[in-house]
């Protein structure tokens, strides 16, 4: 949709050159001339009018991150207890073990 906004604006600029109520580039940069114009004026256009694109965009993108994010702590929660079951403690009492293992040594 940006590129659409932007051919747009490049040949409307293109007109407007060819009609002559924009100057010309200097000798044969006209080309490069209205291509730097269009960029400028493509892209508040672009911010503008793509506004409901670019929310709905960031929308699904946060939507995928937090599903991301979700699988990583339930991964990290599911190692956690596997680990903890290799060790032969059970989950949620890696602190009590240790704590039992130092006073043992400490009499």
């Amino acid at each position: 949709m940006r590129f659409g906004v932007f051919a747009g604006c490049f040949l409307a600029l293109w007109g407007l050159v060819y009609l002559g109520v924009l100057p010309r580039g200097l000798g044969d940069s006209n080309l490069l001339w209205v291509l730097l114009l269009s960029i400028v004026v493509s892209a508040p256009l672009s911010f503008v009018l793509l506004r409901k694109q670019r929310d709905a965009m960031s929308e699904q993108l946060v939507e995928k991150v937090d599903h991301a994010k979700a699988r990583l702590d339930a991964n990290r929660t599911r190692e956690d207890e596997e680990s903890d079951r290799a060790v032969g403690r059970t989950p949620g009492t890696a602190g009590s073990a240790q704590a039992a293992g130092g006073s043992a040594t400490a009499s």
